[in-house]
């Protein structure tokens, strides 16, 4: 769960040590869902304190084909599954807006 103590330390820019491991993947969500998971444009969803294992469905749903949406099929293509467990937990822990 290193992407969670990775936010714990403020929303200072990322600088992340493991470019291949869930912290860039954090850092791939960050220009549309933001870093607190609210997302700047209203075109994109909010994440922060949405549902864990929702988020977690939805990223393997991307991931596979399932649900159809080209950026989140262009980036979920090489998460893990440890990646997208990460991600999911990292934004359910946010407070929502």
């Amino acid at each position: 769960m290193g992407i969670i103590s990775f936010a714990a330390a403020g929303a200072a820019a990322p600088c992340l040590a493991e470019p291949t491991h869930s912290g860039s993947m954090l850092e791939s969500c960050i220009p549309c869902h933001g870093l607190d998971g609210i997302a700047r444009d209203a075109e994109v969803p909010n994440l922060a304190g949405q549902n864990e294992a929702y988020l977690l469905n939805q990223l393997h749903a991307f991931h596979q084909g399932r649900r159809a949406h080209k950026e989140m099929l262009y980036m979920s293509r090489k998460m893990t599954d440890a990646d997208m467990q990460a991600l999911a937990a990292y934004f359910a822990s946010l407070p929502p807006r």
